[in-house]
């Protein structure tokens, strides 16, 4: 039978300690199993050390020290965690460059497929639900491989779709708008001056 560890604690313990500040950063409580981490042998002695810390205090009397050494050491292990995901984020590359094509891939046929004008403009949900991924492994491992986040990612594609199809003077800019998936001419035009510093009208104009 397969055996294991868990650690299970009340938000109260972390409340205004170091962890309960920084907790959110750790994107990884919501990777699917499919995504966990590949621990070497010392590895997972590391993490185990910090479990058996944990499992020491608690064994001991409660004084006004023990809620911080707990937390710090809870801390402890999420950090460690962090670093083998970033090696294993590494170690991975040709998997995630793999993923990172796919999803190259994923924006170019979204783009000229029914999906735009019943999902609207591509989301990370959406991508990652498509990869089979769970959003924060997905936005992680993008970040990991392009330096940008895959909201990021998603806005250049569809900047970089609406320069060419401004060009075509056949369609009107609420035409384009709504066929790169933008609920309205108006936030399209705020989108591409916001990227570009011009409004499309412009941008048409100028070139």
């Amino acid at each position: 039978m397969p055996k294991g560890w868990g650690l299970l604690f009340h938000p109260d313990l972390i409340r205004g300690t170091s962890l309960g500040q920084n907790i959110k950063k750790y994107t990884f409580f919501s990777y699917e199993a499919n995504e966990a981490l590949h621990l070497s042998e010392k590895e997972r002695q590391t993490v185990v050390d910090c479990l058996n810390n944990i499992v020491h205090e608690l064994s001991l009397s409660i004084d006004k020290h023990s809620n911080i050494l707990i937390a710090d050491n809870i801390e402890l292990l999420l950090n460690y965690c962090m670093r083998y995901y970033d090696r294993q984020f590494i170690t991975r590359s040709l998997v995630n460059k793999d993923i990172l094509g796919r999803f190259e891939t994923l924006l170019n046929n979204y783009f000229h497929s029914e999906a735009v004008h019943t999902e609207g403009l591509p989301t990370v949900k959406y991508c990652a639900d498509q990869l089979h991924l769970s959003p924060n492994y997905f936005g992680d491992l993008i970040k990991k491989e392009t330096g940008k986040s895959a909201q990021e990612n998603i806005k250049l594609k569809v900047m970089s779709l609406a320069r060419k199809r401004i060009f075509d003077r056949s369609k009107t800019l609420s035409e384009i708008a709504y066929e790169l998936g933008f609920k309205s001419p108006q936030h399209f035009s705020r989108m591409f001056k916001k990227e570009t510093g011009q409004t499309p009208n412009e941008y048409r104009s100028l070139n």
